[in-house]
This record gives structure tokens, C-alpha cells and sequence, in this order.
């Protein structure tokens, strides 16, 4: 187990983001974990996974401990079902790949969303109608003051939109290792409501669509909307889409009668951030290397050597925005660090 110092993370972030970590472990088992932690002279520490809904914002005067812990493993499989372990450190869209090549279903819709599978039951990474608390059965976390292993089970996680236990009274308390899905093996229940999933099934031609189908349409809606980290620093969706009520809907409909909406219950309605942030002239604009995207309202992205700050700044601005023109309350789905 190795200790770097003054570790540069821009690599680990899908933001491209450099600033430094002051120790930096890279743990790749469970029993390096429980032993960096026992052996952790400081009272803080940082779990980093994917860096793929963070924006960091300052150097990390901690113990940086980046969760690498890999394999997939099938604990349990009859003629209709299969439950697979995850480890933490494995990257989360080649896990949907490998459940696809083995036709197990119920993950086609979170194709392409970045980032490690430990982070993903913290923010129930959610997709086309589809979210990891649909399959997750449960999962396995070190707790960080004791080393002890615990157990956490669907109902335990507390899942709600982009939220979990993990985000609240659990928050950084626990460090997941590893996560167990209930996935189908014959006649999958296919999502695909959502128009833009049909419409690209449509254009192809496919009436009767396999998991493969609906996870390959995902890839190239995806493609055709998100700027590929790789290429441009992003973060994906930076704000949660606002849930407002019935009533507060009906009256921007009266300023504003085109306004898209999804129904979530008889007395809230959810808007996409993205059209909002749109409606105030963000889409495409940039400030030096940091910007909105330009075919993404809903994505702000660094271009080449933006810094978190002028990141951040650009979202309260976007906040602020929306706050003053809609009486909205933009949250962030990205973590500020």
C-alpha cells in the first residue's frame, strides 16, 4: 500500500479539475481499506471513486483514499433471475455492458452514466425512467471511525430522488465496497417510455427491442446530448430537475404555456432544469475556459484549464437566475467540494 503526497487529482475527476490531495492512497481490496483507515494518523479523510459528481473546489489537506476495489461476482442464479456482487472499484457502465453481454436485465437504461458503482447507491443514479434502487438488493460499507463491516439493505438506503441514506444522517460515516442487483435473465420488463427512447428504437426500425437494443439507444441518445468527459470536463447533469407544486406549475404555465413538465404525484409536477436554464440564455454561454455546454443547458463544463471556483460561480449564478425568474429552487446534483 502506497502513500503518494501532494497527489495531483486532476486525473480523477471527471471535471479535469487540478488541485492536489495531500496523501493519496489508491486501495485496492477491502483489507487495504480497514488497514489505511486504522493506520490514518489524521481525523479526516476523502473517498474519492469515480470523480464523477464532484466539482472540487480547493486543495485536500487530507488522506485521499481513491476506492479501486474490483470484481463481479454471481452469488445466486435460477431460470428467471441472477443476483451479482459488485466491487466498489468497478467502473459502472462496463458493469451494465457486462450485464448486457450476459442478458441479464434491468440496468439498460443507466448505459453510459459515469463513474464507479460504489458511488452509485449514494446518489441512486437514475436514468429514462430507471434508477438503482428499481435493482439493488443491498450493499457492504466500511465504517470509517471503527473499520467494522455493516450491511445496508434497499429499504435501509432510504432511496429517494438523487438521495439516499448516504447523503444524509449516514454522510460520510460509511465507504461502500461493494453493491448486489436482483437482474432478470428472461422476459425482461423493458423501459421505454420516454420518448426519446422510442423514437430512436423507431428510426431503426426495432419493434420488439432486446436489452441490448434499449441499452444501445441509451448510448447514442446520451452521445448526441452529453459531452463525453474524455474530451470536455463535466460532471454530467449538474442540478437536480426542480419538483414544484401543482399550483406554482399553473401559474408559469399562464407566463410561460409551453413549459415541459412530468407528473410525479397529484400535488407536484417536475420541470426540467435544463429548459429553465435555457429560458435565461445560459445554453452555450462561456466564461473563459468555464461555460454551459452548448447542446446541454443542464451540463456546465471546464474546456480546458477552468478551475472549480469559476466553475461553482457560474453555477450560483445559474441559481440565481432561475430564483429571480421562475421562483425556483435550483439544487445541485453535483457534490461541491
Amino acid at each position: 500500500m502506497k502513500i503518494e503526497h501532494h497527489k495531483s487529482l486532476k486525473k480523477y475527476n471527471t471535471f479535469g479539475i487540478d488541485v492536489t490531495a495531500k496523501e493519496f492512497i489508491e486501495i485496492s481490496s477491502e483489507s487495504e481499506l480497514i488497514n489505511a483507515l486504522s493506520n490514518n494518523s489524521q481525523k479526516d479523510v476523502f473517498i474519492l471513486s469515480g470523480g464523477s459528481n464532484m466539482l472540487l473546489t480547493k486543495n485536500l489537506d487530507t488522506l485521499v483514499l481513491h476506492i479501486a476495489i474490483k470484481g463481479i461476482t454471481v452469488l445466486k442464479e435460477t431460470d428467471s433471475y441472477v443476483h451479482v456482487s459488485v466491487n466498489a472499484g468497478e467502473n459502472w457502465h462496463d458493469f451494465v455492458q457486462y450485464c448486457i453481454e450476459n442478458n441479464y436485465g434491468g440496468l439498460e437504461n443507466l448505459s453510459l452514466i459515469p463513474g464507479y458503482v460504489g458511488s452509485a447507491p449514494i446518489q441512486n443514479i437514475g436514468a429514462y425512467g430507471v434508477e438503482l434502487k428499481d435493482t439493488m438488493l443491498h450493499c457492504s460499507a466500511i465504517d470509517i471511525k471503527t473499520g467494522d463491516k455493516h450491511g445496508f439493505s434497499n429499504q435501509e438506503c432510504k432511496f429517494g430522488y438523487r438521495n439516499s441514506i448516504f447523503k444524509n444522517e449516514a454522510k460520510g460515516k460509511y465507504i461502500i465496497t461493494s453493491v448486489v442487483f436482483k437482474l432478470s435473465k428472461n422476459e425482461h420488463i423493458l423501459n421505454t417510455s420516454y420518448g426519446a427512447i422510442e423514437h430512436a428504437l423507431t428510426d431503426k426500425g426495432i419493434t420488439n427491442p432486446s436489452i441490448k437494443d434499449v441499452s444501445e439507444a441509451v448510448i447514442e441518445i446520451r452521445k448526441s446530448k452529453l459531452p463525453d468527459p474524455a474530451e470536455i470536463g463535466n460532471s454530467g447533469s449538474f442540478f437536480k430537475n426542480p419538483v414544484i407544486s401543482i399550483n406554482h406549475f399553473k401559474q408559469l404555465q399562464n407566463t410561460y404555456p409551453n413549459i415541459p413538465s412530468y407528473k410525479i404525484d397529484e400535488n407536484h409536477i417536475k420541470v426540467p432544469a435544463g429548459w429553465l436554464i435555457e429560458q435565461c440564455g445560459f445554453k452555450g454561454k462561456r466564461w473563459g475556459d468555464a461555460g454551459v455546454h452548448k447542446k446541454q443547458a443542464l451540463v456546465l463544463v471546464n474546456y480546458d484549464n477552468a478551475t472549480g471556483a469559476e466553475i461553482l460561480s457560474i453555477s450560483q449564478k445559474i441559481q440565481k437566475e432561475i430564483r429571480e425568474k421562475f421562483d425556483i429552487k435550483l439544487e445541485t446534483e453535483v457534490n461541491i467540494i
